[in-house]
């Protein structure tokens, strides 16, 4: 195995996106040494046997005997009843697939030593279960902001992170210079990934894809993750016992799915192996290699918190309607910090980015803000980024501007005005109840086109003037 470089022991494990919080009907129990299951359905209820009604002791014994053979016949399936079509799926599905892509028998009989069905981890739909209810959203990226981004949370991984700063400086100076990204970009996702290394990331990375490509609500993504993990046990850089993962699939210190570390993670420290579970130069170069790959801009930043006058309207903002930053500033826009922007940004690209409306910082981001989204699509996880990446390499603090009441409609009642918007003619990007740039925007044309002052953020009062 690659060797291990020690951690700081702070930090905890983030809510990752992607995994819908769901409640199914399960067992009560565990399998436990002896093997004995509880079935879902409960034991159909003793009848006596006294005669009612000028019934017959006979009869009603036929009447039972029918009864108990229909209960049988259509009786939920008990969790030993799963594992064992798991067990077959494993063996007569899985095994020919993983086997017809390249695995060896070797590395997929060591990877599923041991494994069993992991009935903890949410979305789950086993089969012959109830379908599973679709409950509240409440992942943290997309409720309210101000809770998100907790000061006191930031300031302890700044301080982390300007330790690894320097301890790591002449890798962060190397990683630098060969993939342009700001050795405080990195230093950010990482501590916000898994607490820089220290998150306990306990679970069995095989268990888990494999439960889920068998009876998650997304069988087939998994399933395509499950295969990209075998490959990478295959592979060689990381044994069966060590590929370890997050409830969510995702590996290691940076939380790359499967098919990212393929795409993605590199060996930095040139011991022959892409380690991302305990070498932090292998962790924080795959993380540069990432953004890179996906479009990270050499020589920019993320963005600026700006003041945007009343005068310019908070429903140009978007990816799609970017301008030069020197035609912005000409419109009244500037840095709260009343600092020019820096040398070289007139000519170049920056779109307006309003994440609370006008209820809240605003800011111009550059293109680079969009590739920190690829690492997870969310614009308060990618501002949690650049500010937390501010704080390192410069000892700043917090948004200037603070975030309004904000962000507390359910998912819901905004898919409810995001369908009413559509219906007028809006691009609102979908109906999911989740307020993206092109929710705020349409809010925002919406507002100016009924001779209101635009918001450009899903309020409650809106749901019936919308209708």
């Amino acid at each position: 195995m690659p060797r291990i470089t020690p951690l700081c022991p702070t930090g905890h494990l983030p809510h990752k996106g992607g995994d819908r919080i769901v409640a199914i009907s399960r067992p009560n129990n565990k399998r436990g040494a002896s093997g004995c299951t509880q079935p879902i359905s409960p034991p159909v209820g003793e009848m006596s046997s006294r005669t009612e009604g000028g019934i017959t002791r006979r009869p009603l014994a036929i009447l039972l005997t029918l009864l108990a053979t229909t209960s049988l016949a259509h009786a939920a399936p008990s969790k030993a009843d799963v594992e064992a079509q798991f067990e077959r799926w494993v063996q007569t599905d899985l095994w020919p697939e993983a086997q017809k892509s390249g695995i060896s028998e070797k590395t997929f009989k060591s990877a599923f030593s041991g494994v069993e069905l992991d009935w903890s981890l949410n979305d789950l739909a086993p089969p012959g279960f109830p379908k599973p209810k679709e409950q509240k959203q409440t992942q943290a990226e997309f409720s309210s902001p101000a809770p998100y981004f907790n000061d006191e949370r930031l300031k302890r991984l700044a301080v982390t992170g300007r330790g690894f700063q320097t301890q790591y400086a002449s890798t962060l100076k190397k990683i630098e210079k060969t993939y342009g990204v700001p050795g405080s970009i990195v230093l950010a996702i990482w501590g916000r990934e898994t607490g820089f290394g220290a998150a306990k990331i306990p679970n069995s990375g095989i268990e888990v894809l494999a439960t889920k490509a068998f009876m998650s609500t997304r069988k087939e993504m998994f399933r395509t993750e499950l295969i990209a993990g075998l490959h990478i046990i295959d592979g060689g850089d990381v044994t069966a016992t060590d590929f370890k993962g997050s409830s969510a699939g995702a590996l290691g210190q940076p939380q790359f799915m499967p098919t990212s570390y393929l795409k993605y993670a590199v060996d930095f420290d040139g011991d022959g192996h892409r380690n991302i579970w305990t070498s932090v130069p292998d962790t924080l170069a795959s993380i540069a290699n990432f953004l890179v790959k996906k479009g990270w801009q050499r020589d920019r930043g993320w963005g600026y918190e700006v003041t945007i006058p009343d005068s310019v309207s908070c429903a140009q903002e978007g990816p799609d309607l970017g301008k030069p930053i020197g035609q912005w500033a000409s419109l009244g826009i500037d840095r709260i910090s009343g600092k020019a922007f820096a040398s070289g940004e007139n000519d170049a690209t920056g779109m307006m980015m309003v994440p609370a409306g006008r209820d809240g910082p605003e800011f111009l981001v550059t293109p680079n803000f969009y590739i920190i989204k690829e690492y997870n699509n969310s614009d308060l996880y990618a501002l949690y980024i650049g500010n937390l990446a501010d704080r390192i390499a410069y000892g700043s603090g917090a948004f200037q501007s603070t975030w309004g009441d904000v962000g507390k409609m359910l998912r819901s009642d905004v898919a409810t005005m995001q369908k009413a918007l559509e219906k007028k003619g809006y691009d609102v990007g979908g109906s999911d109840g989740l307020p993206g740039y092109k929710t705020r925007r349409s809010i925002g044309q919406w507002q100016e086109k009924n001779g209101m002052k635009p918001t450009c953020y899903p309020e409650a009062h809106m749901i019936g003037k919308l209708k």
